[in-house]
């Protein structure tokens, strides 16, 4: 967990809030504390996009999935606000690390306990599918190891069977190497295709790689469409099992009920000595109040609450038969697609997968924000006239966007301000007059006007997932350190600083190097990969830092 930023609320709801567990897309979970003392895991929606009907019925019908699925493998709902802004869901918290951290910081798991989650999960999956529900993305990331057991979480793509609303044409739900054949191929989601990511997972777990490789996401697709699952090294009866349930016709897949008996465990998972000491190695114990919060310094100076309205739940009552149950993202991170995907950057650097830290520049001197988040003088105090109108590669690039995880695997250079958001919209998911396909919108702005503020450059780098050659056109090499293609710099506080600020790739973008200028790649001449979207702090052709890093998958 996280400590809460300045700008974070000091309640939601009735709930103190004690610390940040997880951030995404979509919005924030915080830790909470009920009046009563009860700890809950506080999921709230950005309120950028609460106007974007797809998000927020995304976010609601998350909460109306689970409602009539009670399972020892999702956590309770306790409170929930859906009628009005802010949107929120508070659930019982659950403590634990995701399977793929589990994986990342032990290793593959032994194959007895492999097969005691395997049962597990396919207990939770079974009770799910008996309420007509499937999950349609289990994936390492959205399993918690609990002490209880473990929990499937991320509900926020899950429905029944037949209800094909917000399916966007031509999108498979789910994530590559855990995603079945038939929703690739048909977008025909069933119980079977949760049995498919079941055995991928599992895959996972018993070897600690990726059930279908790595590299570019329509690769990943199509070896899990046309390829056997990785099961090299595994224990032979547990990777028969494996394979079976990732056969790639659904009929041949064992069904949740025929997987446990399969597994024949004579034990719980919960008793294994693997499995227990993951869930308390792994797990930081959580503050239970406000003094214990302060102490550990999770809560800001001068962020203490206010005292806490009167009690009155947010839920009306409801029938017994109907008790609602939301999954609770505890350690996993949160994501939507939703039209305009917005996110209110951490303070400490870094958008979509930045770690927080500064690390020295190898692009320039740009200075750190202020305490306003301007730029902060230079040159004796005085602030600078401004930058040239594009930026200059200095180094080797090596920030790059993964889809997969809705992150950028290097840390940010420096922070920007706390109040800026941003957005990157294709045309080929949300096609638009503006928007057409082809095209991809990236804008920015601040929530707050910061009036008076020095100016602060920034400059839109666009990096396709292979380098181009002296004549603009894409190269089989990879990774791409090239900078990428740029746009003309521009002041974040100059105008309405609440307006939103828009480029459009490739319109706005050239590749500019040893002074010769060539036009942006077309998105079509590198399709189906991991384009990546860099805003950059310029002070100087040759002088500029990375603040936030986003992407997008060109269809």
């Amino acid at each position: 967990m996280d400590a809460l930023k300045p700008r974070d609320p000091a309640h939601i709801g009735t709930y103190a809030l004690l610390a940040r567990l997880g951030a995404g897309g979509m919005g924030m979970v915080y830790l909470g504390r009920s009046p009563g003392g009860r700890l809950v895991a506080l999921k709230v929606i950005k309120d950028e996009i609460t106007d974007h009907p797809e998000a927020l019925a995304r976010f609601r019908r998350e909460a109306e999935t689970v409602r009539a699925v009670r399972s020892a493998y999702t956590a309770n709902l306790i409170d929930a606000a859906l009628a009005a802004p802010p949107y929120w869901l508070a659930t019982e918290y659950v403590s634990g690390p995701t399977l793929s951290r589990a994986v990342a910081d032990r290793g593959p798991f032994p194959a007895d306990t492999c097969r005691k989650l395997f049962a597990a999960l396919a207990e939770g999956l079974a009770s799910v599918h008996a309420y007509g529900v499937t999950h349609r993305d289990l994936k390492p990331q959205n399993v918690i190891l609990a002490p209880q057991g473990p929990q499937l979480i991320d509900f926020g793509i899950a429905r029944a069977a037949a209800d094909t609303a917000l399916t966007q044409p031509g999108l498979a739900p789910g994530t590559p190497g855990y995603t079945a054949p038939e929703v690739l191929l048909r977008n025909e989601v069933g119980d079977p295709a949760d049995v498919f990511a079941l055995g991928a997972t599992i895959a996972f777990a018993a070897t600690g790689r990726a059930p279908f490789g790595g590299g570019p996401l329509d690769a990943v697709s199509y070896r899990a469409v046309h390829e056997a699952v990785d099961v090299a090294g595994v224990e032979p009866s547990l990777a028969a099992l494996i394979l079976a349930c990732a056969a790639k016709d659904p009929a041949e897949r064992p069904t949740p009920a025929e997987v446990i008996v399969r597994c024949a465990v004579t034990s719980a998972l919960v008793e294994d000595p693997y499995y227990q000491a993951l869930t308390t190695g792994l797990t930081e114990p959580p503050p239970h109040d406000l003094p214990t919060a302060t102490a550990a310094g999770l809560i800001p100076p001068n962020h203490a609450p206010p005292p806490p309205p009167s009690y009155t739940p947010t839920l009306a009552p409801r029938s017994r038969r109907t008790p609602w149950l939301v999954t609770v993202a505890v350690a996993a991170v949160l994501g939507v697609t939703v039209a305009v995907v917005l996110r209110g950057l951490p303070e400490g650097g870094g958008g979509a997968g930045a770690s927080g830290s500064t690390k020295t520049p190898t692009t320039g001197s740009a200075k750190s924000p202020g305490p306003t988040g301007s730029a902060s003088p230079s040159g004796g105090g005085k602030t600078p006239v401004g930058p040239p109108q594009y930026i200059e590669q200095t180094a080797p690039s090596l920030d790059g966007y993964s889809a997969l995880s809705e992150r950028c695997r290097q840390p940010m250079q420096e922070q920007v301000d706390a109040q800026f958001q941003f957005a990157v919209t294709t045309g080929e998911e949300y096609p638009t007059d503006d928007v057409p396909p082809g095209k991809v919108q990236i804008g920015y702005r601040l929530k707050y006007e910061e009036p008076g503020a020095p100016p602060y450059y920034l400059a839109l780098t666009v990096k396709p997932p292979h380098e181009v050659d002296a004549n603009g056109d894409p190269t089989s090499r990879t990774p791409n350190r090239q900078l990428g293609f740029v746009s003309k710099a521009s002041d974040l506080y100059a105008g309405a600083q609440t307006k939103w600020k828009y480029v459009t790739y490739p319109d706005d973008f050239s590749y500019r190097a040893n002074g010769k200028v060539l036009p942006a790649l077309p998105l079509a001449r590198d399709k189906s990969t991991e384009w990546t979207v860099v805003y950059q702090h310029v002070t100087g052709p040759k002088e500029y830092k990375s603040v936030v890093c986003a992407g997008f998958i060109a269809e």
